[in-house]
C-alpha cells in the first residue's frame, strides 16, 4: 500500500488529503501537523475548518484511509510521499523583511524528514513557496541523506476558499514540477498516478521545478491584478456617473478577457494574493528588476487605496465624523462561504473606523468572536505564524461588540458596511433594519451586494462602491 504523509493540517493539507483519500481507497493518508487542538478538530464532529462539502468528505474516509496526527516522526518515516504544506509567512524582521518568504518552518520540516527517514522519499512542496525554494530543500536533504534518496517535486495548490472541494474535485490543471532526471521523472510520474485516479490525463500538466514554483505566484499575481484593474476603475466610475457593474460586463464580454474577477469590491483579501505578489516582488528586486517589482508594487497600492478610500468615504459622507458613533459591520471574512480571515479588508476598515473613534457591532456567520478580536489587534503578518506562537487572546477592542445576527448588528446604528458578499445580506428585511437605525441612516456596500434602488425607497443613503453616486454624497467627495 502506499503511504502518503502530509505535514500541516491547515486550509490547503486538510481538505487536499481528504479529497485524495476519497478518490484512492488503496493509499493511506495521513495529516499530521504540531497542534495538538487542530489534530483534534479533525478528529471530532467540528473541523477546525468551514469549507462546503469538505465535512462529507472526511466523514465518508476518516478511520478507513484518512488519518490524523501529532505524531509527526512515525507518520514521516513510513511514508513513500510526503507533502509539505506548512505557513511561509512573509518576514517581519531581517533581510526582507515585509515582502521576503520566512522558510523557517520549510526548513525545519526539511531537517525533520532527514532525521527520521529510513527509506527513499519523494517530498512534496504543497505550500506556496518563492521560487528556488526546492532547490535550498534538495541541498538540507542531501547533505543529511544517510544514503536515502529524495526526489523533491512542486505541485502548488489553486484552491479558491468556499469552493476548495470542487475545485479539488475537478480542477483547471494539476500542476507537477521535477527535475528532468531519470529519478525526477519517476517521482513526477509516481505523483502523477495519485491525481490520475480522479484526473483526466491532459488537465495534469509536468514542468521543470522553476517553472512549477512560478506558476503559483504569477496566477495569484495575475488574478489580483484584475481586482486591483476592476476597482481603479471604480473610483472613476463613481467620479463620472458611470456604474462599473455596466462597465465589467461589457469589458468581460471580450473573450480575450472573459468575465471572471471582474467584480468591484472593498479590496481583495485572502492568506494568499498580498503575500504572493510580495514574495514576486523580492525575487524581481534580488534578481534586479526594478521596473518588474515596481510594476507589481503597484497591484497591492491600488488595493490599500481602495480600502482606505471606503473608509474616507463613510467617514466623509456622515458629516466627516464618525466619533461614537454606531456602525454595523456586515461580513468580517475575507469572501463568502468560509470563515477566514486572513488579510481581509475587513481589518483595515474596521481599524480606520475605529481611528476615528466609531463604535462598531461585527456580525459573520462564521467567524468566531475571538478571532474577529484577535484579528484587530494584531501586528501585520502575525496571522501567518502557527497559532502556539501567534501573540495570546487580547482582552478586546473596547470600542467593539460582536452580534449574533444582522438585525442586532443594525439595532441603533447610524451605518451598515456591508464587507463580506454572503448571500444571506441579500435578502434581509432592510425595511426592518431601517426602521431600527438612527437617520439618517446609511449603507456602504463595500461588495455590490444590495439592490440600491429598494434599499433608496426605503430610506436609505447608499453608497455601493463604483456605482453612481447618491445626490447626499455628490457634495461629499472621499479625500483618498
Amino acid at each position: 500500500m502506499v503511504k502518503i504523509c502530509c505535514i500541516g493540517a491547515g486550509y490547503v493539507g486538510g481538505p487536499t488529503m481528504a479529497v485524495i483519500a476519497l478518490h484512492c481507497p488503496s493509499i493511506e493518508v495521513v495529516v499530521v501537523d504540531i497542534s495538538v487542538t487542530r489534530i483534534s478538530a479533525w478528529n471530532s464532529d467540528q473541523l477546525p475548518i468551514y469549507e462546503p462539502g469538505l465535512n462529507e468528505v472526511v466523514k465518508q474516509c476518516k478511520g478507513r484511509n484518512l488519518f490524523f496526527s501529532t505524531d509527526i516522526e512515525k507518520h514521516v518515516s513510513e511514508a513513500d510521499i510526503i507533502f509539505v504544506s506548512v505557513n511561509t509567512p512573509t518576514k517581519t524582521r531581517g533581510l526582507g523583511a515585509g515582502k521576503a518568504a520566512d522558510l523557517t518552518y520549510w526548513e525545519s520540516a526539511a531537517r525533520m524528514i532527514a532525521d527520521v527517514s529510513k527509506s527513499n522519499k519523494i517530498v512534496v512542496e504543497k505550500s506556496t513557496v518563492p521560487v528556488k525554494t526546492a532547490e535550498a530543500i534538495e541541498r538540507i536533504l542531501t547533505h543529511n541523506s544517510k544514503g536515502i534518496k529524495y526526489q523533491i517535486l512542486s505541485n502548488p495548490e489553486f484552491l479558491a476558499e468556499g469552493t476548495a472541494i470542487q475545485d479539488l474535485f475537478k480542477p483547471d490543471r494539476v500542476l507537477i514540477g521535477g527535475r528532468e532526471t531519470p529519478d525526477g521523472l519517476k517521482a513526477i510520474q509516481a505523483l502523477k498516478d495519485v491525481y490520475a485516479h480522479w484526473v483526466p490525463e491532459d488537465r495534469i500538466i509536468t514542468t521543470n521545478l522553476w517553472s512549477a514554483e512560478l506558476s503559483k505566484l504569477a496566477a495569484n499575481a495575475f488574478l489580483a491584478q484584475r481586482i486591483s484593474s476592476v476597482n481603479a476603475m471604480s473610483a472613476l466610475c463613481e467620479a463620472t456617473g458611470a456604474d462599473v457593474s455596466q462597465v465589467s460586463h461589457a469589458v468581460g464580454k471580450d473573450s480575450r478577457i472573459g468575465p471572471k474577477f471582474l467584480n468591484a469590491s472593498v479590496g481583495f483579501g485572502g492568506s494568499c494574493f498580498q503575500k504572493d505578489i510580495l514574495n514576486l516582488v523580492y525575487i524581481c528586486e534580488c534578481n534586479g528588476l526594478a521596473e518588474v517589482a515596481n510594476y507589481w508594487k503597484q497591484v497591492i497600492k491600488v488595493n490599500d487605496y481602495q480600502k482606505n478610500r471606503f473608509v474616507n468615504r463613510v467617514v466623509s459622507s456622515m458629516f466627516n465624523t464618525v466619533s461614537g458613533k454606531k456602525i454595523g459591520i456586515m461580513g468580517f471574512a475575507f469572501k463568502k462561504d468560509t470563515g477566514d480571515t486572513r488579510e481581509t479588508p475587513a481589518i483595515d476598515v474596521c481599524k480606520g473606523l475605529l481611528g476615528d473613534k466609531a463604535r462598531l457591532s461585527i456580525y459573520d456567520p462564521q467567524v468566531t468572536a475571538d478571532q474577529i478580536q484577535r484579528d484587530l489587534t494584531m501586528n501585520k503578518f502575525d496571522w501567518d505564524h502557527p497559532i502556539h506562537l501567534q501573540p495570546m487572546s487580547p482582552t478586546g477592542v473596547k470600542q467593539v461588540s460582536i452580534a449574533w445576527d444582522a438585525y442586532e448588528a443594525s439595532k441603533d446604528a447610524h451605518a451598515l458596511c456591508i464587507l463580506t458578499e454572503w448571500d444571506e445580506f441579500k435578502t434581509l428585511d432592510y425595511r426592518r433594519i431601517f426602521d431600527n437605525m438612527q437617520k439618517p441612516a446609511f449603507v456602504f456596500d463595500g461588495r455590490n451586494v444590495v439592490n440600491v434602488e429598494m434599499l433608496r425607497d426605503i430610506g436609505f443613503i447608499v453608497y455601493s462602491i463604483g456605482k453612481p453616486l447618491d445626490p447626499w454624497l455628490k457634495n461629499m467627495p472621499a479625500v483618498a
